[in-house]
């Protein structure tokens, strides 16, 4: 169940929200109650509930604060002492909607075939309305759904009915920043019935605090947070979305994670027995690059299989639009890893298509939350960058971005970009800036945008480096110097292109 206050539907007159006073007997899905949080009482809506171990837990989704936040919480922390508010009931136009179709059916219909005709015809009616094989998913149990083609996205839900449009252009396509940073769905709702909104930076950051995650699924939101703890090296984590480990590890109250196979399990009789047995200190995959600080890895994915898939599983516990696991032949991973004497420590990685039709350089990026706010995502985005400097290409990373992805994507673009007009390496021009940062002009004229600093004379767009972006920019290289500033040293970059057959860059089952 999708929490109500990230619904952008419009409306015109909000419903009545009916109140009372409730019980733990009477406590359902949707109910939206005062829980105590950090010693404060906050509301929180009710998305699921269970019975662990003989007492009821509750799933809860604290209004106005982060997706991320939602948590199984015991009986005792909800106050039962201060009315609570009742889901809205479900509205009848949906019921008569449904009987006028059954209504319709010929009168054979009416047997017992009535199911599989009305599901007939509802294929059907999907087969038409979606122009392409990508606007349409179904997921069947027990198989994971898979891209038509052979460049399909690691970390984009497929999903009927979002856009009837088709581009035809072999480079990335500049997103709004509305829909980088609302739900497709519901922006594709809301465009119909209203203009598009403007945002400011701060309502923009605001919106990213509070949103939660990109998914484009809304079976996604639904799905709640599955395991408790993670252990992970010296790390315990605590894991901020769904991912698809067995089912025994619901009740676990900690999987143990090796950090160098990535294999998991739920006793740590077992976890201490494979670290007997366990031989791989490093990514099973080529050292490219080697540092004081860091070394990165290629993995194939088609070569190391269950590897790559344990990575995509460990991923989704922090990625909500992530949604392959199992098809990960098409894909490139590259490992950034710290050294000491026990081993080579994974810090985070990105993927990469093998070959991507659209000119993606990323599909999916990720560090991991015991290694975050240190500089680890600036290293990967840059070393994904100079991966594509060495094949001569212009790269972008693929959309939808998470939102910690957006602002650490945008981050980068700015500074890369100011410190190349500042230094004289490069002429106000749009194209050279992008050869020389391997960014799509696309992405260079987004955050010229962004930073005010495009300007309209004499028939032709002018970039004019503005004071405040200059002190801004000063007041960044003051910071840097007193924490230190870590960079990719592409002499240090051992690393050929690499060339593939037309059935390596495809799933091969």
């Amino acid at each position: 169940m999708a929490p109500r206050e990230s619904s952008h539907e419009p409306t015109s007159t909000p419903d009545p929200v009916e109140k009372g006073f409730a019980t733990l007997a009477t406590l359902r899905i949707g109910v939206k109650a005062f829980v105590e949080k950090d010693g404060e009482k906050r509301k929180a809506e009710i998305l699921s509930m269970q019975t662990r171990r003989g007492k009821p837990t509750f799933y809860v989704h604290y209004e106005e604060f982060n997706k991320r936040l939602d948590e199984w919480i015991p009986a005792e922390r909800i106050d039962l002492s201060r009315e609570v508010e009742w889901p809205a009931p479900e509205r009848p136009e949906k019921k008569k909607a449904v009987s006028t179709v059954s209504k319709s059916q010929p009168s054979k219909a009416e047997t017992s075939k009535v199911p599989k005709n009305l599901k007939r015809a509802r294929s059907k009616l999907d087969r038409e309305i979606s122009a392409t094989p990508e606007a349409t998913s179904v997921n069947l149990p027990g198989k994971t759904a898979r891209p038509p083609k052979a460049s399909g996205k690691e970390n984009k839900e497929h999903i009927a009915l979002v856009s009837t449009e088709v581009t035809d252009d072999s480079t990335p396509k500049a997103d709004d920043e509305e829909m980088d940073l609302v739900d497709v769905q519901d922006a594709a709702a809301a465009a119909k019935a209203a203009p598009p909104e403007t945002y400011s930076r701060e309502d923009e950051i605001e919106k990213l605090r509070t949103s939660g995650s990109m998914t484009q699924n809304q079976t996604e939101i639904s799905r709640v947070r599955n395991l408790d703890r993670v252990q992970m090296g010296q790390f315990e984590i605590e894991p901020w979305y769904f991912s698809p480990y067995p089912i025994d590890f619901t009740d676990a109250e900690m999987v143990y994670i090796c950090e160098f196979c990535l294999g998991y399990f739920g006793e740590v009789m077992q976890f201490e027995r494979h670290r007997t047995k366990c031989t791989l200190l490093h990514p099973p995959g080529n050292e490219i690059y080697r540092d004081d600080y860091v070394s990165f890895f290629e993995i194939d994915g088609r070569r190391q299989r269950t590897w790559c898939r344990n990575l995509c599983l460990l991923s989704k516990l922090f990625l909500d639009h992530k949604t392959l696991y199992y098809d990960v032949d098409p894909f490139l991973f590259y490992c950034m890893c710290t050294r000491d004497e026990h081993g080579f420590h994974l810090v985070g990685y990105f993927s990469k298509e093998k070959e991507s039709a659209e000119g993606y350089n990323v599909a999916c990026i990720l560090t991991l939350p015991q290694y975050q706010r240190k500089g680890f995502g600036r290293l990967l985005i840059a070393f994904s960058y100079e991966l594509s400097k060495r094949e001569g290409k212009l790269g972008s990373p693929e959309k939808p971005l998470s939102d910690l992805g957006l602002l650490s994507y945008r981050v980068y673009w700015q500074e890369t970009i100011v410190d190349i007009l500042m230094d004289g390496r490069s002429e106000a021009n749009v194209e050279d800036l992008g050869a020389m940062t391997a960014m799509t002009t696309t992405d260079v004229l987004h955050t010229l945008q962004n930073l005010n600093m495009l300007r309209y004379s004499k028939n032709q767009h002018v970039i004019v480096l503005t004071d405040a972006v200059i002190e801004q920019r000063e007041r960044q290289k003051a910071k840097e110097k007193i924490k230190g500033k870590r960079t990719i040293d592409p002499d240090r970059l051992q690393w050929k292109p690499p060339v593939f057959t037309a059935s390596s860059r495809t799933w091969n089952w």
